[in-house]
């Protein structure tokens, strides 16, 4: 087949990776000249994908992969068209269609008959057929269903193991008909493998929901769910606070049981998901009361760690902080929703100055962001944002001033902060031992 894949990120650009590796012809759309110019020379325009940079110079060298900025003409000769253009929920819960509006007004512009259409962006329920269709049908003169194929296929993948989670999920789909249904599971098939598992109730595969509403919901559902899993996890994480007990091992105990799978507390919810879709979620549903106050309870964590190291500081007024950790995950260079600017904005509330590190930022990318890098100041207190693996190997000698650290993602090792107050949530705090 030939594929167009439009919007080249972290999730675009391993899926036209992963098609071209299936022996498909494949052409990237992306808005970005950087973008393209850098797929075009097999070059990973961003860091971090496992085995992409390998395979994305392989389909180039191999001329099943090359980029363009013109989307219509992309279209124009493909069988199969593969959305992953970004769609953002303002401040307000309203989702901002602004990018996959334009996005899809070119591919309209060059939609033939007989192509399939597959948006793979998390939506609201009922945007496929409600707000894609009709553009799609505006803009092109064809009938969806009728000419042309329109499903929603939900990415399921984590940035940092897309191959890896392409092959571990069953692959939703819903179309708006069951011709585009028909189409839809036959292009996913021939595209991706998966692996075997046994614990499904069903083989693993290309799995059909029965129309694009359902694909849609399952998304927004499997999301929400985490979110409001560890909302309830943070407030255990606070009550056992308040009661001085560890809640890891009440949470380990609890998960022995079968129906039980309660998820981590920690400081924050990030990443481009877990904080954005709920809130998609409550568009559709405004009376649902759960997913608001698991939302707004996890929304909160960044400024209670904040009034957990004032309580065990004291005034943090002028105290030098040091919050540690940019990135929303350990491991991902990524700040999308991430919990250091809460954190950073709740030492300032404070009275604090707060310092940011993070081994994979340089100080002149984290001011960029708006966060004051660290430059070896005399920093007495510490907040662990992200839990980078590095951070277990962090200690009182590491930071020979530090008085107070606050472990908001429970990944440093107690006996390496002797002569610390260590603070780590849903645990007693941890006096500090002689050093």
């Amino acid at each position: 087949m030939r594929i167009c894949v439009v919007a080249l990120g972290k999730i675009g650009l391993p899926l036209a990776v992963r098609f071209a590796g299936a022996g498909h012809t494949v052409v990237g759309a992306d808005a970005s000249q950087r973008v393209v110019d850098a797929v075009n020379d097999g070059a990973e325009p961003f860091p971090g994908e496992h085995l992409l940079a390998d395979r994305l110079k392989e389909a180039v060298a191999a001329g099943r992969l090359r980029a363009t900025v013109d989307t219509a003409s992309a279209v124009a000769e493909s069988d199969a068209v593969v959305l992953v253009v970004p769609v953002f929920v303002t401040s307000t819960g309203e989702p901002d269609f602004t990018w996959m509006d334009s996005a899809t007004r070119d591919v309209a512009a060059g939609l033939r008959r007989g192509t399939l259409v597959s948006y793979e962006t998390t939506l609201p329920v009922g945007t496929t057929r409600k707000r894609w269709a009709p553009m799609l049908e505006d803009g092109s003169g064809l009938m969806a269903e009728r000419d042309f194929s329109l499903v929603f296929s939900p990415e399921r993948v984590l940035t940092g193991r897309v191959f890896a989670d392409l092959r571990r999920y069953p692959k939703l789909i819903g179309g708006i008909g069951p011709e585009s249904a028909r189409r839809g599971a036959a292009f996913y098939a021939s595209v991706l493998d998966f692996d075997e598992r046994t614990d499904l109730p069903r083989p693993n595969g290309v799995w059909d929901l029965g129309s694009a509403e359902a694909a849609e919901l399952a998304k927004l559902a499997e999301t929400t769910y985490r979110d409001v899993n560890i909302g309830l996890a943070n407030q255990f994480a606070r009550f056992a606070d308040r009661a001085g007990i560890d809640v890891e091992p009440v949470i380990e105990a609890c998960n022995t049981q079968p129906y039980s799978h309660i998820h981590r507390p920690g400081i924050a919810v990030g990443g481009h998901c877990i904080p954005v879709y709920p809130r998609m979620y409550l568009w559709n549903d405004p009376q649902a009361s759960v997913v608001r106050a698991a939302r707004e309870a996890n929304a909160l964590m960044p400024e209670y760690a904040v009034e957990r190291l004032a309580e065990a500081y004291g005034e943090l007024d002028g105290a030098q902080v040091l919050v540690l950790g940019a990135a929303y995950r350990g491991g991902v260079k990524e700040t999308a929703f991430s919990g250091v600017f809460a954190t950073v904005d709740a030492l300032l509330a404070h009275g604090a100055e707060p310092y940011v590190s993070d081994p994979l930022y340089e100080a002149a990318e984290l001011s960029a962001l708006g966060l004051p890098p660290y430059t070896g100041e005399r920093v007495t207190a510490a907040v662990v944002q992200a839990d980078h693996a590095g951070y277990r190997e962090l200690g009182a000698a590491d930071l020979p001033y530090l008085r107070v650290l606050v472990d908001g993602r429970r990944v440093t090792v107690p006996e390496l902060w002797r002569g610390v107050d260590r603070v780590v949530l849903g645990a007693p705090t941890e006096e500090a031992a002689p050093a």
